[in-house]
């Protein structure tokens, strides 16, 4: 393919994807998944950023994921309390989900030589490892902006540390789930481009 078309194509999956990110998040809103009083919620809005992270790495999915906190920030979904704390809980964090495409090679090689478990696993460390900057953000996030709201004699580090942790892991889990399970019924369209 040259390079004019796969830059093309590079950049409407990203707009694509980034686009149904948002979608999953608000449709995550919508279905009361957001029960934590401070933000965070049971969302599968970084399924689209791994996707593109794999396919195109982490060029594809930092990008995805800065759109995804853009979209957030602008279309008022975001809760923002100040702007110091908006851009943390949102531009960063959703951008570091991205890193997960340092993953995308060890996943083709191994995906393409059939090698199910080990482009499996690489799979959940990039997911891993993009929900746990992503977590990092928050936590840091929450300590400074959101300290406030730790009960009595916790430490404010315990309570952001639990507080995100309470929909960071099942984020990350499910994920990672949905994730393996769209890889493995379009396997051949997962990775039909030049990079």
């Amino acid at each position: 393919m040259n390079s004019k078309k796969s830059n093309t194509r590079f950049i409407a999956e990203v707009a694509v994807f980034s686009a149904l990110a948002y979608l999953l998040d608000l449709a995550a809103n919508i279905m009361s998944l957001k029960i934590w009083p401070q933000g965070g919620s049971i969302s599968i809005a970084m399924v689209p950023v791994f996707l593109i992270a794999y396919r195109w790495g982490i060029k594809g999915g930092l990008l995805t994921g800065f759109l995804l906190g853009l979209l957030q920030f602008i279309l008022g979904f975001a809760q923002i309390y100040t702007i110091i704390q908006g851009i943390i809980d949102y531009f960063i964090a959703f951008t570091v989900v991205g890193l997960a495409g340092v993953f995308a090679g060890q996943i083709k090689k191994s995906f393409e030589k059939g090698e199910r478990t080990k482009w499996m696993t690489y799979v959940t460390f990039g997911a891993f490892l993009g929900s746990l900057f992503r977590y990092i953000c928050h936590v840091f996030s929450g300590i400074v902006f959101f300290g406030e709201y730790a009960p009595e004699g916790q430490p404010v580090v315990l309570y952001s540390l639990v507080y995100n942790g309470t929909y960071m892991l099942p984020n990350f889990i499910v994920s990672s789930i949905i994730i393996i399970l769209v890889i493995s019924a379009m396997p051949k369209k997962m990775f039909l481009h030049e990079s």
